[in-house]
């Protein structure tokens, strides 16, 4: 085993967009474990937009605090547990945990988390591929099932649209939506994506950007949609709440056009709330983790049976983080977004 650690810091805190220079690998003593912890060797890492929000200066009131320059970037990762201290976790255990973006993991019992996602976690694959415990069987999952069964009550007579429906979130959404029999629009911003959702996913779509968002919205819905599933904000959300029926559904869990330093975009009408009596929840995974066995079996399902189609954008090796970030922020990559440490 090698001595150092590798780890991503923040080198200062990013202006506008982040870059490559706002980040720093680090490289230090890989530490000894205490009681009740453990080592883990990352294998996967998540590479999720909701980390650019930790690190901006601040942060929304009732997030998780924004880290600071010298601090290691955190997010969900995958590894193997090789040494331990912890009667509840054994060498060899494969486990999902909140600190990634490194080589080596000493884990305790505690963690910044949200709602509790992220705590050391034992998976037993079940014969799937790790990776997917990152996306359609672990978070991304969670998240687009739980605002599909529960934020937005899915009916088979709804006509609903998935932003970001190309992403890691959004792909999955899109899909247990028309698996349950519901009519699905998807938007993405870019012909390659387009092309992903209507050939490989199999639904209606069309690039935001072309001609205009509520245009094409309203060409592919003439007679409006009745959920929302929003992982932009911005004008997409402005767009949505123009072409909802009378009490229409929102389910809100990002806004990532105003993550990396981009101006918030989009003058939403909020008086159609009261007007067309809209519903409008914003939520987050780690509020439902109750569903994820119930999610894990419909999902997994649909993947083992083929009936899902499930795509990954993957990058090799620690030192190439920062990239895959940059690379998902900029909307360069379709599907998970993942950084591969070790081979299999």
């Amino acid at each position: 085993m090698p001595r150092t650690n590798r780890q991503w810091s923040l080198a200062r805190t990013p202006r506008g967009r982040l870059t490559t220079d706002d980040l720093a690998l680090v490289e230090s003593p890989i530490p000894q474990i205490g009681p009740n912890e453990i080592l883990v060797r990352n294998t996967w890492l998540s590479i999720d937009p909701s980390i650019r929000i930790r690190l901006s200066s601040t942060t929304p009131l009732g997030y998780l605090p924004p880290i600071r320059p010298g601090e290691p970037l955190v997010g969900l990762a995958l590894g193997t547990v090789i040494d331990t201290r912890n009667p509840d976790f054994a060498v060899g255990d494969l486990v999902s945990h909140i600190f990634g973006f490194r080589d080596y993991a000493v884990i305790g019992t505690r963690a910044d988390t949200i709602g509790g996602y992220g705590l050391p976690t034992r998976i037993d694959t079940r014969g799937m591929p790790p990776q997917w415990y990152l996306g359609p069987l672990g978070s991304s999952g969670l998240t687009a099932y739980a605002a599909l069964t529960e934020v937005l009550q899915l009916r088979q007579e709804d006509t609903v649209w998935v932003s970001a429906a190309a992403g890691g979130v959004g792909a999955i959404a899109a899909q247990i939506a028309k698996l349950r029999g519901a009519t699905v629009l998807g938007s993405a911003g870019r012909a390659d994506k387009v092309e992903f959702l209507r050939q490989e996913l199999g639904i209606a779509a069309f690039d935001y950007h072309d001609p205009t968002l509520h245009e094409s919205l309203a060409e592919l819905a003439p007679d409006g949609i009745d959920a929302y599933f929003d992982n932009v904000g911005g004008d997409h959300l402005a767009a949505a709440m123009d072409n909802l029926r009378p009490r229409g559904r929102i389910a809100v869990c990002g806004a990532v056009s105003g993550y990396d330093g981009a101006p918030h975009s989009g003058n939403p009408d909020l008086f159609q709330i009261v007007s067309k009596e809209l519903r409008i929840q914003g939520f987050r995974a780690g509020s439902y983790n109750h569903l994820e066995g119930s999610m894990r079996q419909e999902v997994g399902g649909y993947l083992t049976a083929g009936d899902m189609v499930y795509h990954e954008t993957i990058f090799d090796d620690l030192t190439q983080a920062p990239t895959a970030l940059l690379a998902m922020l900029a909307g360069k990559t379709i599907g998970k977004t993942l950084c591969r440490l070790t081979s299999e």
